[in-house]
């Protein structure tokens, strides 16, 4: 069955940003199935627009940043 973005159940996003891009830790529920926490990064382009990129390694700043993140996201699962 070929992924459908109507079953993707957004329940829980919140971000931290910084001036070159943002964190966001986000709570999805597939097709009424488990909830599952999601971690993405977005760097900023030259024109200072959001672009995807791969997480990677993340330094303390972001890390302590992102704890807080998580505990709220653990309330919606």
């Amino acid at each position: 069955m070929p992924y459908n973005a109507d079953l993707d159940e957004n329940i829980f996003a919140k971000s931290f940003e910084t001036e070159s891009g943002r964190l966001t830790v986000s709570v999805y529920c597939y097709n009424k199935g488990a909830k599952k926490l999601q971690v993405t990064r977005e760097n900023r382009d030259s024109e200072g627009e959001f672009r995807f990129t791969k997480l990677g390694r993340m330094t303390k700043q972001e890390v302590e940043a992102l704890i807080p993140l998580f505990q709220e996201a653990l309330k919606h699962m």
